[in-house]
């Protein structure tokens, strides 16, 4: 694949990472659940992929992944893939969602719970007969245990909803890549710290990022990452492009992502010790996020096995 992000691609992404950077630091991880919402907002970040007659800027997936990737990196709180990337394919652009007014959660198909709900004004509901819209004046919400604090999940019951047409797979699809994006700059976050860490943290009178054994475990996240990547993009090629191989490289890039995040917070802890799980040090956050994305909207083992699936259904005959 020959592929590289635009002048403009990057400089989105830099535009919301100086706004995260001021906006979503660590500190506001403990006391706000949706830090930095306004200042995307006043960006039109949650309009980006609406048409330009529901005043979005009408762009594609593959143009904002880099910009995801560092909603990942900051780590940042609230239901932000559900309303900028999901909602514009299920509710569409007549709800203020450009102007980030309107806040909305999904239960999309393959999920048990809501991330967020608490947070939204709408939420979209796939259920048997169709897909529905509830209000947050019509919705009972139950808090369910969940890996990540700043990611609380809800079980989801109403009396009212109101009936949605079309179907829920180009939402799912978009959503479930735009995770996968988050993923990979959590664990490039992770990376950094381990990285910074290893290089102060002394004994035996050496730092230990000089110990053989730390240096593969780093390196092997750093590999880890550098080959998920590629697939997350494909991925977005192939669902913007609305390729026959979607469903196969959406599967691919989520599993690869999520494995990728995982060992990258696994060797994090190992790096630290036993001081990344204490409440003081903010690394607990994107620990939390790596363990909570990677089961959202299907796990690495669901993902790698509709991968096998769809390998094993096509001609092996081209294979060598």
């Amino acid at each position: 694949m020959n592929f590289g992000f635009t002048d403009e691609q990057l400089a989105l992404a830099a535009t919301v990472r100086d706004v995260l950077r001021a906006h979503c630091p660590p500190a506001a991880l403990r006391s706000e659940r949706r830090p930095a919402w306004e200042q995307l907002a006043a960006l039109g970040f949650f309009g980006l992929l609406l048409p330009p007659e529901s005043d979005g800027l009408g762009l594609g997936l593959t143009d904002i992944l880099p910009a995801l990737e560092e909603i990942g990196r900051a780590c940042l709180p609230g239901p932000v893939v559900e309303t900028a990337v999901a909602a514009p394919y299920l509710v569409g652009g007549a709800l203020k969602l450009a102007s980030g007014a309107v806040c909305v959660s999904v239960l999309l198909p393959g999920q048990v719970y809501a991330p967020d709900a608490d947070l939204a004004d709408l939420i979209v509901v796939a259920a048997a007969d169709g897909l529905r819209l509830v209000t947050k004046e019509c919705v009972r919400l139950t808090l369910r245990p969940g890996a990540d604090p700043c990611r609380p999940l809800f079980e989801v019951a109403f009396d009212f909803a109101e009936e949605l047409g079309g179907t829920a797979v180009p939402a799912l699809r978009r959503a479930t890549v735009a995770t996968a994006a988050q993923l990979i700059g959590v664990a490039r976050e992770l990376l950094a710290v381990s990285v910074a860490y290893a290089k102060v943290r002394t004994q035996f009178g050496a730092p230990i990022g000089s110990f053989q054994a730390v240096k593969h475990q780093l390196a092997d996240v750093a590999v880890a990452v550098d080959f998920a990547a590629p697939l997350v993009w494909r991925a977005a090629l192939a669902v913007d492009g609305a390729a026959a191989t979607a469903d196969r490289d959406v599967s691919a890039a989520k599993a690869a992502a999520g494995e990728a995040a995982v060992l990258a917070a696994r060797v994090a802890l190992q790096v630290h010790g036993a001081i990344g799980y204490t409440e003081e040090l903010d690394l607990r956050f994107w620990l939390a996020r790596a363990w909570s994305l990677s089961a959202a909207y299907g796990t690495t083992a669901v993902h790698r096995e509709r991968l096998r699936a769809a390998v094993l259904a096509d001609d092996l005959r081209r294979y060598p």
